[in-house]
């Protein structure tokens, strides 16, 4: 157990090393490549404002922290999950896992932006050919995670990254590597975990669209086709450390408090904390708040989404475990994400458990 003390530790040290480099993300805010990335999944951390890197459970980890994709009782799982994003944007999430043994948990999921029909419009026709034309952009992903002890669990994520639109498209991969810490300091349901999220080299689109038609204006070569160079852009690396605490009171009432701080290479820092009452292992209910101290509602609208940089409008959400009632490991959990200046998101997840 000392050494796997130090481990955490070291990760811990490298975190923070790691978070300076990452100053002033503030700067390039919306110029990182697959944004995509930074779409939360899940209806139960959700419901917390993720503020559970610490202590998250299951294939909703896969997002959160992939340390956590390992802790499930069952054997085999998986879930579904639809999320209406901003501008009548939709992002949908499925994943299964299986538990291999002394080997560990493998799962695969995918995640999928939709952003729907958009009409074509040139330079002659700014208003539009009367053409439309769909963006595709999804994320494959692989995670492996293992419980080392009944303390530690650590795991990791590769994910293969498409965006495509008319004529170009753009690939990428990157990598999420986490470890959770349970039971700290011999303190029962006191958590601590790390996670490092998005990294990867850059991505730049490449396709037929990119050749142009042009007359150079230092030659006489006249009217060629000439490709146009898309500029890279590297991924939105991030960095979360998490503590929680979860308390059991009887064997009918329990509750979690988690908190979480997030440096972010492309965007503002937050801060997130986020309570879970259990009744039963049969209804849950969930609040958060997100903060980050930099921002504003007018450069950030997802995070200050009640207008007020003093007091953000909560998350919240809750959830129903089915498993009582019909034998089978069955949950269903929602989300309630608020948005300034477009409609509040709704997340929805059922997850299965064989």
């Amino acid at each position: 157990m000392t050494h796997l003390k130090k481990l955490l530790l070291i990760l811990l040290i490298c975190a923070f090393a790691v978070a300076d480099s990452f100053a002033g993300g503030q700067n390039r805010v919306g110029t990182n490549a697959a944004p995509e990335l930074q779409i939360p999944v899940g209806g139960r951390y959700l419901g917390m404002a993720g503020s559970n890197i610490s202590s998250s459970e299951g294939l909703e980890s896969i997002y959160w922290n992939p340390a956590g994709v390992s802790i499930t009782q069952s054997g085999a799982n998986a879930i579904f999950n639809y999320r209406s994003y901003i501008a009548d944007m939709k992002m949908e999430f499925a994943a299964v896992s299986g538990n291999f043994g002394g080997i560990g948990t493998i799962a695969l999921a995918f995640r999928d932006l939709n952003i729907g029909q958009i009409p074509i419009t040139t330079t002659t026709q700014p208003d539009g050919t009367g053409e439309l034309f769909s963006p595709t952009y999804f994320i494959l992903g692989l995670t492996y995670s293992r419980a080392i002890t009944d303390r530690v669990s650590v795991g990791a994520t590769v994910n293969i990254i498409n965006e495509s639109f008319t004529g170009v498209s753009a690939n990428g991969l990157s990598f999420d590597i986490g470890v959770q810490y349970r039971d700290l300091l011999d303190i029962q349901g006191l958590a601590i975990g790390v996670v490092v999220k998005n990294l990867g080299g850059s991505m730049q689109y490449d396709g037929s669209a990119l050749w142009v038609q042009a007359t150079a204006t230092s030659s006489d070569r006249g009217l060629t086709f000439y490709k146009v160079t898309a500029a890279s852009f590297d991924l939105p690396s991030e960095i979360s450390l998490g503590v929680s605490y979860s308390r059991k009171f009887d064997e009918d009432n329990s509750a979690t408090i988690a908190f979480a701080f997030t440096n972010n290479n492309y965007s503002y820092d937050d801060y997130k904390i986020g309570a879970e009452y259990n009744y039963k292992d049969l209804l849950y209910a969930r609040v958060g708040f997100l903060k980050s101290p930099e921002a504003s509602p007018t450069t950030d609208p997802n995070i200050f989404a009640g207008g007020s940089k003093t007091i953000p409008t909560p998350y919240w959400g809750f959830g129903l475990n089915f498993k009582q009632f019909i034998d089978m490991d069955i949950s269903v959990d929602y989300a309630h994400v608020p948005v300034q200046f477009f409609d509040a998101n709704n997340s929805l997840s059922v997850r299965f458990g064989f």
